[in-house]
């Protein structure tokens, strides 16, 4: 698993020692997965969007791209 360091505000982590029965690691990967996952999902959302916009404008979109746009193995 690879390392990244976290900045966080004085009083903020003064705070997170008043709890140390919580693995605040474990808390920040959670909420980092959480936010990417979200990120990912619009991306999608996006992706759909796009093809639908272009096939009302007349313009056509193979199933390969996409296919490609949402990571599906076409």
């Amino acid at each position: 698993m690879a390392n990244i360091t976290l900045s966080v505000p004085e009083l903020l982590r003064a705070r997170m020692q008043q709890h140390p029965e919580y693995k605040w690691s474990e808390i920040a990967r959670k909420a980092i997965e959480q936010k990417i996952d979200e990120a990912e999902f619009l991306d999608d959302l996006r992706s759909v969007s796009d093809a639908k916009a272009a096939r009302k404008a007349g313009k056509l979109v193979s199933y390969k791209d996409a296919a490609k746009r949402l990571g599906i193995k076409s």
